[in-house]
């Protein structure tokens, strides 16, 4: 068992002990939560569980936490004391960490992860961008930030499902065949014009001169409405086949496409005569409205126009009816922050439907600026348009992206660094990490070129050996990683496992600084390199959520 659930357990059965000692009386007492104290004098552990349940026992912390370590004799436990008014600080015995140790290294990949809930059913929605064009970094830490939440709720026993809602019913669509048509025109030697709202990058000339290659002035002469349904077909499966390479690209991958599409025209009425039925739709000047003040909402919105065409809303409406009706217990979707008027009327929606709102969770992300040599970079140099995610991985990598992306709270504005996520260096929190992970596997080929195998029982490990402070720091820091997975789950927090692991890093290259590896102490050399198999295993294995590699060589 895993140091902080024995601990947790140990509680407990303290607590209940003292219950039935009648030292404090029954009732439903809090959740017990473990903290590592600030300094290394007050523990291992430490808990404000006798705090937390004065109003429970109706008795002071400090009388509480006098009966639970009163109850608390187990091997495990060199001494629990009480600190100021009900804190308890909990010095563990080494054999503890050890058995983490062994945990860890017989645990390999799993390290971390709980068992799959089938029941608990989540699915989240993320990136969903209008399929008119290359993603832009924005789009990006969205990617990064929804398939590392994803990767963190499966870690946490969720079931999830990752979901595309793909935008290509409506104007947009219209406005890029109308854009690919007037660029088609103009490679041609004839006016195009490009409509208002429509598409001016370079990928628009590419899909136009695609098309000039293949098929030549094929389409001059049949009618514009017909070359327009042409080309807005082929535009969209040119941009739909290159979003999913660039989001593979990215280490981003979704189990369901949903297209929008599929929701025209019969989900979009089907939901409205479910909202019409319970009242909840009425009709002013030609339109139909949702009585969404009803629900907390500013103001009542349009589902139908007056000329008969839906509105977002109204697509919108349908398409989470939909997530509802397929049964998942939790539904996510990442937003941009320029949503956030537009929760309000989604949830009023839903609720107006007869679905419970509270079921549907939206996390709002926060915008991204790019800084080099310390200044704002707006735009490509390329392209003049914005820097496209492409361009972003181009420059600075993949991993680098990723890790830049998820480092901070999606609720904070994120000034990326270019210049920093391409440097080599300790002060780069990417490479810092990866180095670790790299550094380890190079002592690995040290010890191999010195006839030291590592294939061995780590069960005949002589763990005791283990006695400096860095090494017990280290152990007690890899073993608060499935605690860490649980609660960056519960708090939507994949940036918790990316400063997590940075840690952690942090605690091995001190290690390996201080402390000799390849010696002539055999078992002190033999439980080093056990020490540090586990710190690699919860390296990769965090690394695995944000979606960032673990690399051999660097």
């Amino acid at each position: 068992m895993e140091m902080k659930e024995l601990l947790k357990q140990g509680i407990a059965e303290a607590m209940e002990r003292a219950i039935q000692a009648g030292t404090l009386p029954q009732g439903e007492y809090p959740t017990i939560i473990l903290e590592v104290p600030p300094q290394k004098e007050f523990g291992d552990f430490a808990t404000n569980i006798a705090m937390q349940s004065a109003r429970v026992a109706h008795k002071a912390p400090r009388l509480i936490a006098e009966a639970i370590v009163g109850q608390m004799d187990y091997p495990w436990l060199t001494k629990a004391e009480i600190a100021g008014a009900g804190f308890i600080n909990f010095f563990l015995n080494n054999s503890v960490m050890y058995d983490t140790l062994q945990h860890i290294l017989e645990s390999g990949t799993e390290f971390g992860k709980a068992p799959i809930r089938p029941d608990d059913t989540v699915q989240v929605e993320y990136v969903s961008a209008n399929p008119t064009g290359p993603l832009h970094v924005g789009h990006g830490r969205g990617a990064a930030y929804g398939s590392a939440l994803v990767n963190l709720l499966r870690a946490a026993g969720y079931a999830v499902e990752a979901e595309y809602y793909i935008n290509d019913a409506g104007n947009q669509m219209d406005n890029l065949a109308a854009s690919v048509n007037a660029r088609y025109l103009e490679l041609l030697g004839q006016e195009g014009v490009i409509p208002e709202n429509g598409y001016h990058g370079a990928d628009i000339i590419d899909t136009a001169q695609a098309i000039v290659d293949q098929d030549g002035d094929a389409y001059l002469a049949m009618p514009e409405e017909q070359r327009l349904t042409i080309f807005k077909d082929r535009a969209y499966a040119e941009k739909m086949k290159a979003l999913k390479r660039d989001l593979a690209h990215f280490n981003v991958e979704y189990d369901q496409w949903f297209s929008e599409r599929t929701l025209h025209p019969d989900a979009i009425q089907a939901a409205c005569d479910v909202l019409r039925q319970r009242g909840k739709l009425y009709e002013k000047d030609g339109a139909l409205w949702l009585k969404s003040t009803d629900y907390g909402d500013d103001k009542d919105r349009v589902v139908i126009r007056d000329n008969g065409v839906p509105t977002y809303l109204a697509a919108d409406i349908a398409y989470h009816k939909n997530k509802y009706d397929r049964g998942f217990k939790k539904l996510i979707n990442i937003w941009g922050a320029d949503h956030h008027g537009y929760v309000a009327r989604v949830k009023a929606a839903m609720t107006a439907l007869g679905y419970d709102p509270e079921q549907l969770e939206v996390l709002l992300l926060q915008m991204v600026s790019l800084f080099r040599e310390g200044k704002p970079v707006k735009m490509s140099k390329r392209t003049g348009q914005a820097i496209t995610l492409n361009e972003l991985i181009e420059e600075v990598g993949t991993d680098a992206a990723r890790y830049f992306f998820i480092m901070r709270s999606l609720d904070t504005q994120l000034d990326f660094d270019l210049d920093l996520a391409k440097s080599h260096s300790n002060e780069n929190p990417v490479y810092y990490i990866q180095y670790a992970h790299a550094r380890i596997y190079s002592i690995y080929h040290q010890a191999s070129e010195a006839g030291i195998s590592l294939d061995f029982d780590w069960s005949a490990v002589k763990w005791d050996s283990l006695q400096c402070d860095e090494e017990l720091e280290m152990i007690k820091k890899m073993g608060a990683f499935p605690d860490e997975v649980k609660a960056a789950a519960r708090e939507r927090a994949p940036h918790r496992i990316a400063r997590y692991v940075y840690e952690l890093a942090g605690l091995f290259h001190q290690f390996y600084n201080h402390c000799r590896i390849i010696q002539e102490d055999k078992e002190l050399q033999q439980a080093r390199l056990a020490l540090i198999t586990a710190v690699r295993i919860t390296i990769a294995n965090s690394l695995a959520i944000l979606g960032v590699s673990a690399p051999e060589k660097m």
